[in-house]
C-alpha cells in the first residue's frame, strides 16, 4: 500500500525487510538498513540513545488483542484489566503461545507477565513459537491456545482462525508505530536522503488518510489509526 505509493511518486526503489521488530531495529543499528517503522517504543528509543537512530517520529498505531478459544477455559472475557487476563491465564495454567522472537509483540507479552510478577519460562503450558504473528496464531489455533497478537494481523486472518477476541481496548494494549532515520553519521552507507523522503512521505496528509482507510474493504474496520502530529504515545 504505502511503499508501491512511495515508489512511484518518489522514484525511490524500496527493498522492505519484513521482520519481527526486535531484529528490524537490531539490523538497522549495525546499518544494514536506512529507515525502520517499527512499534517497540523501548527499543526504539534505546536505539536513538545509542546513536544509531535519529527523527524518531510517530506514524500510526492499532493495539494488541488477548485471542484464544471460544470456550474461554481461563475465563479471559471476565477480566476488568490485562493484568486480570495474563493472571487468569497463569492461575488455570492454560496453554499460551508466545513468539518468543524478540518482536514488539514479545516484548509487550514479556511486560504483561512481568507487571503481574509472574515469569512463565519453563511452564509447562507455555511455549515459544520462534516465528512471526501470523505462523503463531496459526500454532494457537491448533492448539486450541492462548495468544496476543496485534489487531490487524488477527483480522487479516480471523476467517481462517476459530479464536475469538477476549480481551481488548486497554491502555496497556496499544501498540504505537515510529518511523527512525538510521544515523548517517554513525552508519555511513546509510542513504540518508531516501529514509528522510519515505519518512516524510508516512506523515503526510494523504499518507495518513490512505493508512487510516487500509483495511476497510476487507477487514470491516481500519487496521491502523493515523497518528502524524499528535502528541506521541
Amino acid at each position: 500500500m504505502v511503499v508501491p505509493a512511495f515508489e512511484r511518486e518518489s522514484g525511490y526503489s524500496v527493498k522492505t525487510v519484513a521482520v519481527g521488530s526486535g531484529q528490524a531495529i537490531e539490523q538497522a543499528s549495525r546499518g544494514d538498513a536506512d529507515v525502520v517503522l517499527v512499534p517497540s517504543p523501548d527499543a526504539e528509543k534505546k536505539m536513538v540513545g545509542d546513536g544509531d537512530g535519529i527523527e524518531r517520529t510517530l506514524v500510526m498505531h492499532n493495539d494488541f488483542v488477548v485471542v484464544g478459544p471460544n470456550d474461554d477455559p481461563a475465563g479471559v472475557q471476565s477480566a476488568k484489566t490485562t493484568g486480570d487476563a495474563m493472571k487468569a491465564i497463569e492461575e488455570k495454567g492454560a496453554r499460551f503461545i508466545s513468539r518468543g522472537d524478540n518482536s514488539g509483540t514479545n516484548a509487550l507479552e514479556l511486560k504483561l507477565w512481568k507487571a503481574i510478577s509472574f515469569d512463565p519460562k519453563g511452564q509447562g503450558w507455555y511455549e515459544e513459537s520462534g516465528q512471526g504473528m501470523g505462523a503463531t496464531l496459526q500454532i494457537a489455533n491448533q492448539k486450541d491456545a492462548y495468544t496476543i497478537s496485534d489487531r490487524g494481523t488477527y483480522l487479516a486472518q480471523k476467517k481462517n482462525l476459530d479464536l475469538d477476541i477476549l480481551f481488548q481496548r486497554d491502555p496497556a494494549l496499544l501498540n504505537v508505530y515510529h518511523v527512525i532515520v538510521v544515523n548517517p553519521d554513525k552508519h555511513s552507507g546509510v542513504d540518508v536522503d531516501g529514509a528522510r523522503a519515505f519518512a516524510a512521505f508516512l506523515v503526510r496528509t494523504d499518507t495518513q488518510d490512505m493508512i487510516g482507510k487500509f483495511g476497510v474493504d476487507f477487514a470491516g474496520e481500519p487496521l491502523f489509526l493515523p497518528d502524524a502530529g499528535k502528541p506521541d504515545m
